[in-house]
């Protein structure tokens, strides 16, 4: 069942447009990583999927009734201002106190109910941004450089997390990062944007692209091929991305 559908999209604020003329779709249950350098229009598309920035050109097409769950790029939070976890959960939503365990649960990090905000580490932080996002059980969850500022242990162990979401609760994930070796390996399909689509397909088959190559070099292959080495069933594409990279 397809999701989300883009058609045609451009994207042009002023003078300068920054994205041309998109195509591509997101269908239940899979995850989708957007990647490509600073500048080329990704946080872009993702504003225009929800709503917050007008195409020039083009249509987004959502499935009637659609739920979205977003995790911001950063969230800044006063650290001088008392409040829990549990309260930041329940802020603009009626939920209760079950349905916040539950989404701290999904999300990984089920003991910080009760912890302050300004006391959570960086990774624990962005963990308590996706539990918000998936408490109403979204049936597709988008993420604008959820990891920015985590360090690569972090970064990867987030990612992880968001195979675990997709495995529990079904959602659709449509995802943004600069962090290739570890967001790619997490994948079923990988769009390469920079200003307009470059080449689309399996990991393996972005990381051989010539036009992925031209963007970022032959060295993420490699990386995608180590983090994946105990992905059984993504065996062949390990082999396929250190092909690649060699």
């Amino acid at each position: 069942m397809t999701l989300i559908t883009v058609e045609n999209l451009s994207v042009r604020y002023g003078a300068n447009t920054v994205l041309r003329h998109v195509d591509m779709t997101v269908e239940a249950g899979e995850i989708v990583t957007i990647v490509g350098p600073n500048g080329s229009g990704k946080t872009s598309l993702l504003r225009a999927i929800i709503g917050a920035a007008k195409p020039s050109a083009g249509l987004v097409s959502l499935k009637p009734g659609l739920k979205i769950g977003y995790v911001p790029q950063k969230l800044h939070i006063d650290p001088t201002l008392p409040i829990s976890v549990e309260r930041f959960m329940r802020l603009t939503d009626r939920v209760s106190g079950k349905q916040c365990e539950e989404a701290l649960e999904v999300a990984g990090v089920s003991d910080l109910l009760k912890r302050q905000m300004s006391q959570l580490s960086g990774g624990q932080f962005q963990r308590v941004l996706l539990a918000r996002a998936l408490i109403n059980r979204p049936d597709v969850l988008l993420l604008d450089e959820a990891t920015q500022g985590l360090d690569q242990p972090g970064s990867a162990a987030f990612y992880r997390q968001i195979e675990e979401v997709r495995r529990e609760t079904g959602s659709a994930i449509l995802m943004i990062s600069h962090e290739l070796h570890v967001v790619m390996s997490a994948s079923d399909r990988v769009i390469c944007l920079n200003g307009h689509v470059c080449c689309e397909g399996s990991p393996a088959v972005v990381a051989s692209a010539p036009e992925y190559r031209a963007l970022f070099g032959t060295g993420t292959g490699g990386a995608l091929a180590l983090y994946r080495h105990d992905h059984d069933h993504d065996h062949d594409h390990c082999e396929t991305s250190r092909e690649a990279a060699e």
